[in-house]
């Protein structure tokens, strides 16, 4: 107890922001390679398992934009640990679930406790510590955003032919119990605005807005781009949002703080990081199934293969803080987009059986998606305000899942569009564009010295 107390709020922070974010990021790509196995377990069409993946992503949308009104209003702390135990409470129910439908409706849970939980510990996070610190966040910050997404096919791999596919979920509970506690014990509470009001309309807007938009490009793999309601659930979902920004930009406590996006540093970062996770999260879908499908590999060895990532994430969250300081975030998000694209077009030179070439190629994405994505977070936030992170971090968030989202889907219609080999080939190769986009707009990001000259962006 006495090693507790001594434990900083900083550090506190810290720890369960890794924790949460870990087990968040973790459980994204970790159903992937167990769905067959709940298909044949639960003795239904593989297609029908999808449902598994799109109610977590939708409850996710959903939720997020509610996050930082929560935060502000009742404490980021209570908050946070209320949706964290909320997600926790729905691991144990994914892992008991007797058939899919109760396992969907976990799923929904799980994905309503992430939801509000993603935004929250990153406004913690950056409220903890002041710009000039940041970016030596950036090992905190890629373990739960990228590591763990790489990680999560390697661990599904092994719970799915050593134990069983239910332990994909077990392993969240006594890491999420023990990190509650801790959270509890040390964390410092902190109320923006007590008197904030809730936007019901942007809310009533945002919530199936964005939830539609997200079941629409998440139904795309399992429905294909030409099913009428995917259409349907698209186009009605881009005019909710449509509605949305009319709205928002004129409410005085909007729901989605989108003047936020007029801080160049936030919004083009915003928008960089919207490439780079579509491309990463394309690449690490349609990789999964080339290897496994398209080159006859187990989901074990696909697994392995991709650990390489992970590694490779790592050593660019130590070498990110160096690069910084001596090249500037300008130089060092352009060169790792670029080397991004060029690592994901690479992945089309890997043959059957050619493990060790893999390995390497998912070191070099691991690396230079690693290196982008620390220090976009850094960049994003440096001119906003403490009284904003909250805003910031819901917007951050719901870019970052639609364009996680929008990758896998527009994977999956390329597969659909294009099948065998040439198709997946065709997938690589859409992922790199991304990069590429990404590329060119971190070239036209402005060095700035953000611990000089904070800028608070007015609501």
């Amino acid at each position: 107890m006495t090693a507790l107390r001594q434990v900083s709020p900083q550090a506190a922070v810290c720890i369960c922001y890794v924790a949460a974010m870990f087990m968040n990021g973790m459980d994204a790509t970790i159903v992937n390679v167990a769905l067959p196995a709940i298909a044949g377990e639960f003795s239904v069409p593989a297609s029908a398992t999808s449902a598994v993946n799109v109610g977590y992503l939708v409850s996710l949308a959903v939720c997020i934009p509610v996050s930082g009104w929560l935060g502000d209003r009742f404490g980021t702390k209570r908050v946070f640990l209320g949706a964290f135990g909320v997600f926790v409470l729905a691991s144990a129910l994914c892992g008991l679930a007797g058939d899919l439908t109760q396992l969907t409706l976990a799923r929904v849970l799980q994905g309503a406790g992430g939801g509000v939980m993603s935004p929250v510990a990153l406004t913690m996070l950056f409220r903890a510590y002041p710009p000039e610190q940041r970016i030596r966040l950036s090992r905190v910050l890629l373990l739960p955003t990228a590591v763990a997404p790489a990680l999560g096919p390697v661990l599904g791999g092994f719970f799915v032919e050593n134990l069983t596919w239910r332990w994909g979920f077990y392993v969240n509970v006594p890491v999420g119990a023990l990190a509650l506690l801790f959270g509890a014990l040390r964390l410092v509470e902190h109320v923006e605005a007590r008197e904030k009001r809730f936007d019901v309309l942007g809310f009533a807007l945002a919530a199936p807005g964005l939830g539609l938009v997200m079941y629409a490009l998440e139904s795309v793999a399992g429905s294909g781009l030409g099913s009428p309601h995917v259409w349907g659930a698209g186009l009605a979902g881009v005019i909710c949002l449509a509605l949305l920004v009319k709205t928002q930009l004129r409410a005085r406590e909007p729901m989605l703080d989108l003047r936020l996006l007029g801080d160049s540093s936030f919004r083009r970062a915003s928008l960089i990081l919207f490439a780079c996770v579509a491309g990463f999260l394309g690449t690490l879908y349609g990789f999964t199934l080339l290897f496994q499908q398209g080159l006859g590999a187990s989901a074990w060895e696909t697994g392995l293969v991709t650990l390489p990532k992970a590694v490779g994430l790592m050593i660019a969250s130590q070498l990110v803080g160096w690069a910084h300081r001596r090249f500037g975030a300008r130089r060092v998000i352009a060169t790792a987009m670029l080397g991004a694209a060029i690592s994901f077009a690479l992945l089309n030179a890997i043959s059957a059986g050619d493990f060790w070439f893999a390995a390497f190629v998912q070191l070099l994405t691991g690396f230079f998606v690693g290196a982008a994505s620390a220090e976009l977070q850094v960049v994003a936030f440096a001119t906003i305000s403490k009284s904003a992170t909250g805003g910031a971090s819901t917007l951050f968030n719901v870019q970052r899942q639609v364009g996680s989202a929008l990758g896998v889907a527009l994977t999956a219609c390329v597969l659909a569009g294009s099948p065998g080999l040439d198709g997946y080939h065709l997938a690589m190769f859409v992922s790199a564009g991304f990069a590429l986009v990404g590329m060119v707009l971190a070239l036209r990001i402005k060095e700035k010295a953000p611990e000089r000259q904070p800028v608070a962006v007015a609501r």
